[in-house]
């Protein structure tokens, strides 16, 4: 069952931060993750959620996206972020039809 991984993101260097976005797409590849949301606009509905910048990955299995996230490959990356922008990140499990 795809499982995938939501992050909110507050940057507070954003120059650093570009490096980050850059290092990061080459992780996914060996734990055949892809973004599905990458920064694009908000408009918000319901509550008082407006996330600066939002990101949503997919990946076939809770167990190849917590992989990645711990991977050797996401490392550097996940190192830059951490130092230049605060994350609210959680895994959830897709919906089988």
């Amino acid at each position: 069952m795809a499982a995938y991984i939501i992050v909110e993101v507050t940057i507070h260097n954003p120059e650093e931060y570009e490096d980050y976005k850059k290092l990061t797409p080459g992780s996914l590849t060996k734990f055949q993750g892809k973004f599905v949301v990458r920064g694009g606009k908000t408009e918000t509905l319901e509550g008082v959620w407006n996330p600066q910048r939002l990101v949503v990955l997919e990946f076939p299995s809770t167990e190849l996206a917590k992989a990645w996230w711990s991977s050797e490959e996401y490392a550097p990356a996940k190192a830059l972020r951490q130092r230049t922008a605060s994350t609210r990140m959680i895994l959830v499990e897709g919906f089988a039809v």
